[in-house]
């Protein structure tokens, strides 16, 4: 799993606890930080306390509600990208008490920040887009793979990032990112970021159209200068986005790719 001397010491808590959340406990625990963890399914809890009674016995994992435990020194709430946060009353609360609300992708990416800082090199490839990102993923991934480079999937595709163990230097991460991934996420700054395209969805979840692209324009922003922005530029949204990023852009489009041999695709044009 993927630990580090940066959640050391801290106290998080943990809100879901499915896959990427009994992975983000796990990481949390063992890279010596606290940890309250919480989900709505008492079976799940149960689990949770079978498999972690130990540290439940020596003060280091605590099974409780935030919305009405003592939350006292609480140094972020990491939640699960399916819980609704502009709804979730744990939002209010954050707000009031200061407490940053995070995603696994945010942990993972204080991680990597602390390898770079240290002489460890792994570049990250992140993904997004309406359509098309588990493709665009999936094929980089097995590109980087056949070249025999040490390389990992993980994001919103494949395993929890944080169960799978650490890639070595010079390893290749490549992350399919949702915009709800991406709405928990504010220091992972991408060597490659991809954009394949955006047409409305999650509107509910992100108030409307304009709120769903700014999801995706996040990732974009939080690129620095020296690296690269991939953008097909086939829709609007994506167009503005272009123009948004301080990265390296590269552009593509539908028509850099000639109609004919669109035709011979097995999917058609």
């Amino acid at each position: 799993m993927i630990t580090s001397p940066v959640f050391s010491g801290q106290f998080y808590a943990v809100l879901g606890l499915a896959r990427s959340g009994m992975a983000t406990v796990a990481a949390l625990l063992a890279s010596d930080a606290k940890v309250m963890a919480w989900d709505n399914n008492p079976e799940t809890r149960d689990r949770l306390q079978q498999q972690y009674q130990e540290a439940i016995d020596k003060g280091r994992l605590v099974i409780s509600d935030p919305m009405i435990a003592d939350i006292f020194g609480i140094s972020a709430f990491v939640v699960s990208p399916g819980i609704p946060i502009n709804r979730h009353p744990i939002a209010a609360l954050a707000k009031e008490r200061g407490i940053p609300i995070i995603g696994d992708i945010e942990l993972f990416a204080q991680a990597h920040g602390f390898w770079e800082r240290h002489g460890r090199r792994c570049p990250v490839v992140g993904i997004t887009g309406t359509n098309g990102k588990s493709t665009t993923t999936a094929l980089i991934h097995h590109i980087l793979k056949e070249a025999g480079l040490p390389t990992l999937m993980g994001g919103n595709i494949g395993l929890p990032l944080l169960a799978a163990d650490p890639l070595p230097d010079g390893g290749v991460y490549v992350l399919e990112l949702s915009s709800y991934q991406i709405d928990l996420t504010f220091t992972l700054d991408c060597d490659i970021a991809v954009l394949t395209n955006i047409t409305p969805d999650h509107l509910d979840r992100h108030g409307g159209f304009e709120g769903y692209r700014k999801a995706k324009e996040r990732l974009f922003l939080l690129q620095s200068s020296p690296h690269y922005a991939v953008i097909a530029t086939d829709d609007i949204p994506s167009q503005v986005i272009a123009k948004q990023s301080a990265a390296h852009l590269v552009t593509v489009h539908a028509d850099n790719i000639l109609a004919e041999d669109q035709v011979n695709w097995s999917g058609g044009p």
